[in-house]
């Protein structure tokens, strides 16, 4: 980390970077994950081969997040951005010019992969580019930064489905890609090598992680099952209400709109309030969306429990990161973060699946009320834990 004032304006650079970098990165990002569901849908998938592929945008994540969070420490993040970003060109290529449900599957998979080598890679780059002062700022800027670019991705796709169609869709989101690879090759050279040296003699995780970094990866787990169920069913329950691409599009937008108004005031808010009772609260209010989604009879009302979803859940996926970056070990902020988000895309994988399926057995409501629940246990660990 660089501490010196003198190497300030560096510092700022860099953050500055990493966030033009994530806005190019995650709306390309969102756009493909609402682009493969309405695209499947068109082409007469069920909920279960929709949750499948949602799943598999999730895999390499799943598989090797913290690997890239152990290379981001040793190795720096040029090499690792731009392959993620050439996997990601690669995989809206391939749907573009093979538009079949097979031909889905691998590019689920690959677009998942892009996703595990940029973004524990971002993530890190904040961390290890902010001081113990701006650190949690840095962090909330962060997830506005993400928040912005699952408003503008959803809405864009959307957009141009209605006016395009979805081959162009695939090609301008895939321009996206290019344009980070662009900004790496004109710009990388602010980004160093390696961000930190390695002060733990263990390089396995049991050895250097305590019972309070897996309680904190049980709760990010909860959080980003509540917000991810909740993003995968918003285009079904629209698609089954006969909303158009665009309507959908806006629910979405507006489901993260509200995310990033109220990640606004994440820094402020935990000055003020300790992070399990801000968690306590993002619960309680995941668990009211989903108790009321199943009567949800219009793009109005979807609409509205969108706004008041985003923003009760909207600082829980920050929230977590920031709590885990300060518990983290000397020189393994990489490792933590990539830890916490294997656990989170464990989740992300199998959650759109299990509740696919659930959903084609149960219906939505059943889904909903069941998500509800497990919202309710949410609450009840971070007040065991407080």
């Amino acid at each position: 980390m660089l501490d010196d004032m003198g190497e300030s304006p560096r510092r700022i650079k860099v953050i500055n970077f990493v966030f033009i970098l994530t806005i190019f990165n995650f709306i390309a990002a969102n756009a493909m994950r609402m682009l493969l569901t309405l695209y499947a849908l068109k082409l007469g998938a069920s909920a279960t081969v929709v949750g499948i592929l949602g799943g598999l945008l999730f895999l390499f994540p799943l598989l090797l997040s913290w690997v890239v969070g152990a290379l981001v420490d040793r190795r720096g993040a040029v090499g690792l951005l731009s392959l993620g970003a050439s996997l990601a060109c690669l995989s809206l290529l391939l749907i573009y010019f093979s538009p079949s449900i097979q031909m889905f599957y691998f590019a689920a998979a690959l677009n998942g992969l892009a996703l595990s080598f940029f973004h524990v890679t971002l993530q890190a780059l904040v961390g290890a580019h902010s001081t113990s002062d701006d650190r949690a700022k840095n962090f909330a800027n962060f997830s506005v930064v993400g928040s912005l670019t699952g408003f503008v991705g959803p809405m864009l796709a959307g957009l141009l489905i209605d006016h395009l169609g979805f081959p162009i869709t695939c090609l301008f989101t895939a321009t996206l890609s290019i344009v980070v690879l662009v900004l790496l090759f004109c710009y990388g050279g602010l980004l160093p090598k390696a961000q930190s040296q390695i002060h733990s003699k263990s390089s396995k995780p049991l050895d250097w992680m305590d019972k309070g970094v897996w309680i904190m990866l049980l709760t990010s787990g909860m959080v980003q099952l509540g917000y991810d169920v909740f993003q995968f069913y918003l285009p079904i329950k629209g698609h089954n209400l006969n909303l158009s691409a665009s309507a959908i599009g806006s629910a979405m937008a507006a489901l993260a709109g509200a995310a990033l108004l109220v990640r606004l005031f994440l820094a402020w808010l935990v000055r003020r309030m300790t992070g399990l009772t801000l968690l306590s609260i993002v619960f309680s209010i995941g668990a009211m969306c989903y108790g009321i989604m199943p009567f949800a009879t219009s793009g109005l009302s979807l609409f509205l429990i969108a706004v008041l979803f985003g923003l009760g859940m909207g600082i829980g996926i920050p929230l977590t990161v920031i709590m885990m970056y300060e518990d983290s070990v000397a020189g393994r902020a990489g490792q933590i973060l990539g830890m916490r988000l294997t656990a989170n895309n464990l989740v992300r994988m199998g959650g759109p699946m299990i509740f696919g399926a659930l959903g084609t057995a149960l219906g939505l409501a059943g889904v909903f009320w069941m998500m509800s629940f497990i919202m309710v246990g949410g609450v009840l660990l971070a007040r065991a834990q407080r």
